[in-house]
């Protein structure tokens, strides 16, 4: 009996530490190290439009948007227009994903990606505050630090790289209504791809 109220004390736990985000409210706040140390918090970017991605490279979803550059492009549109792109990976120690510096180095150069930052989130911590449930999970944040967007990158739950030309993505139509001061029509939609390695 004791296991058992252990276990339901576990998960309770767990689906309240995954309830702590809620769209057009106030994204919680981190602060995590980059793969180079530098320590990057969400209230440095206050005032400017944020892109939270998570990651895992060796995901196979992951690897669809990276190996036909669509994510890369996305990334590089945007952050041309000022928009600020973290890459955050929860993988733990051990775990699918969670990779050394210089690996991590390895593979953002093999895949030019260029953004703000890669955190290390070992502990799970922010994924967890973020409800962060599988690699890529998106969220877009407003200038004034609301949540406006959370989900998946698009509406083509798959490995396929051919999906990708006739997919609907969530997260350029989410920040193009921000920059157009329009109304964002989709702001939570179910992540797809691998599950986050806590």
């Amino acid at each position: 009996m004791n296991k058992l109220l252990f276990l339901l004390m576990v998960l309770f736990s767990i689906n309240l530490n995954s309830q702590n985000v809620e769209i057009d409210k106030a994204a919680p706040e981190f602060s995590l190290k980059d793969r180079n140390g530098k320590t990057h918090s969400l209230a440095d970017y206050k005032g400017k439009y944020v892109v939270l991605e998570w990651i895992n490279f060796d995901c196979p979803f992951v690897k669809k948007h990276y190996e036909t550059e669509n994510m890369q492009s996305l990334q590089n549109e945007f952050r041309g227009k000022g928009v600020v792109w973290l890459l955050i990976c929860s993988s733990a120690p051990g775990k699918q994903g969670n990779f050394d510096a210089k690996e991590i180095n390895k593979r953002l150069k093999n895949y030019k990606v260029d953004v703000n930052g890669y955190l290390i989130d070992e502990t799970g911590e922010v994924g967890k505050m973020y409800g962060a449930k599988t690699t890529p999970h998106m969220f877009v944040i407003d200038k004034k630090g609301k949540l406006v967007y959370a989900g998946a990158i698009d509406d083509k739950p798959s490995t396929d790289k051919e999906d990708i030309k006739d997919a609907s993505n969530y997260v350029k139509a989410a920040l193009n209504s921000l920059m157009n001061s329009e109304v964002i029509t989709t702001k939570v939609t179910k992540p797809y791809g691998c599950s986050v390695k806590y």
